[in-house]
């Protein structure tokens, strides 16, 4: 019986608040370049734990949605989002977030899915599905992998990717331009940001086998936690990077 995903994902990532590769700082950076109007609609598809949605909506007077499949994950933005106090403008959905329809006659200002474009089938179908719930002029922000070099054909057949599960750096900028979008803003994780992630993923597995020794998942949890890490000690340090993409779509600008 193989282990549920969302509990792997759920115990990897038990002390991350950010759960992907890009370090706060720079995630603040990019929220700074948002610029959102009073008022502002956003939509975080696979918010985690909602600590992206906590953030734009402290640092702007909007209202928030988050989505994520995750039972575990749903529950610590719960808890994130009512220790912060904003229950009142962030909404929460237990959901595939390829399913949600946004409300009728209320476009977004701004639409992200960050790290999550396995939802829309790739990072093209992830802009393309963002940019049509955003009214002209809004803000489609989106995480995606690129390759830094060519990956060795061992790390494809250890980790199950292909080659064209994703492009370049340029060519993730240049899939958003090809349909039309501006794009205002990149910020690319460092080997630092990337180390973070991994190493946390680590720890968190073993403290977990530690603590839960009669758990059955246990082995399996660690056999996939040592071959992921072993797959980015040898290649993936040095061949995948990651970064967040902002794009604007055409339309005028809300003041």
């Amino acid at each position: 019986m193989e282990m549920d995903t969302w509990k792997y994902f759920g115990i990897t990532h038990a002390d991350h608040t950010l759960m992907n590769p890009m370090s706060l700082t720079k995630t603040e950076e990019i929220i700074d370049r948002l610029c959102l109007p009073d008022s502002g609609r956003v939509l975080d598809v696979a918010c985690g734990k909602a600590e992206f949605l906590c953030l734009v909506a402290e640092r702007y007077e909007v209202a928030g949605t988050g989505l994520d499949a995750s039972p575990i994950t749903i529950e610590e933005a719960r808890k994130n989002v009512a220790a912060r106090g904003l229950n009142g403008r962030i909404r929460l959905l237990h959901m595939d977030g390829a399913k949600y329809e946004p409300d009728r006659g209320a476009a977004l200002d701004l639409a992200s899915c960050i790290g999550a474009s396995w939802i829309y089938q790739g990072h093209e179908g992830t802009l393309e599905a963002l940019s049509r719930m955003v009214r002209p002029g809004g803000l489609v922000l989106v995480g995606e992998p690129f390759w830094r070099t060519e990956p060795d054909p061992e790390y494809l057949k250890l980790t199950g990717q292909g080659a064209d599960h994703y492009g370049t750096h340029a060519s993730n900028v240049q899939t958003g331009v090809n349909l039309g979008l501006s794009c205002l803003y990149t910020a690319v994780s460092n080997q630092d940001d990337w180390d973070r992630y991994e190493g946390l993923r680590w720890q968190a597995a073993e403290r977990y086998a530690a603590a839960h020794p009669d758990d059955p998942d246990v082995e399996e949890l660690l056999q996939t936690s040592n071959k992921n890490r072993d797959a980015y000690l040898r290649w993936g340090r040095d061949c995948l990077g990651w970064a967040m993409y902002l794009f604007r779509k055409p339309g005028n600008i809300r003041p």
